[in-house]
């Protein structure tokens, strides 16, 4: 079966041959000939631009199944529940406030996906990417992600609680005023993300979760026991609001009073 690569790299060859041909013309035409291979050219590559935009609009409409390739396509405000896109080529994708609930992404690339209000309650991820992806208000409730990457998303006000979160990246992710409430976070790195207002409070830390360079600012984690966590230090948590509870690596003390006004 031809795919959008044989397509395109059809074209490619089309319009290569092409070229030469209009160059051995214009070696021996007069003007006028010269004149009418312009035109001439100028509607090939008109052709070439409505078949390659038909072709791109074609894989589209492939049905959610394991290893579909919807990069780029418009797929938001769908019913997706319990959809299987394991392996699945999503890039650039637009699922905005698309249901994935219980969805199988595994090994999926969601690079660059757009997850604005999308819901992902339940669903699953093993070497996922959704690196630099926009996923403000997004559900990531009972997320199971494993070995996944969220390097550089937009994560604002997005809900990770009760999330199950093994080896998550979330290096210089944007995750102010995000929920991790009740999640379950075993060697999560946020080194130099931003957790303003971000919630931990109710989640509990396993490994050896990185927070060099975080921003922790008014980022609530009362109850959390974060003695195994690396990178932190005294003027990052001198921001955060913590509790009685709350357990800091050795060398660090808990603030005389934690800045804790809420809105």
């Amino acid at each position: 079966m031809r795919n959008d690569t044989d397509v395109f790299e059809d074209s490619r060859l089309q319009t290569t041959a092409f070229r030469r041909l209009l160059n051995a013309s214009n070696s021996v035409g007069d003007a006028g000939e010269t004149s009418v291979s312009v035109a001439a050219i100028l509607l090939f590559y008109l052709t070439i631009f409505v078949f390659g935009s038909s072709a791109l609009a074609a894989h589209c409409k492939g049905w959610p199944e394991p290893g579909v390739n919807w990069s780029e396509c418009n797929k938001s405000r769908l019913m997706l529940a319990g959809a299987d896109l394991e392996g699945a080529n999503l890039f650039g994708a637009n699922f905005t406030m698309t249901d994935l609930r219980d969805a199988n992404l595994r090994f999926a690339n969601l690079e660059k996906a757009k997850l604005v209000r999308a819901s992902l309650d339940g669903a699953s991820a093993r070497k996922t990417t959704f690196a630099r992806a926009e996923a403000y208000r997004a559900s990531f409730v009972r997320f199971f992600a494993q070995d996944v990457s969220f390097e550089g998303a937009e994560l604002q006000r997005a809900d990770f609680s009760r999330a199950d979160l093994v080896r998550v990246n979330f290096e210089k992710s944007e995750l102010g005023r995000a929920k991790f409430g009740g999640a379950k976070l075993q060697d999560v790195h946020f080194s130099r993300a931003n957790l303003s207002r971000a919630d931990f409070s109710g989640a509990s830390f396993a490994g050896f979760s990185k927070f060099d360079r975080s921003i922790l600012f008014l980022t609530r984690i009362e109850g959390a026991d974060l003695s195994a966590a690396t990178g932190l230090q005294q003027s990052q948590i001198d921001t955060a609001c913590g509790d009685a509870d709350t357990k800091l690596p050795p060398g660090l003390s808990v603030p005389a009073s934690w800045p804790c006004m809420f809105d």
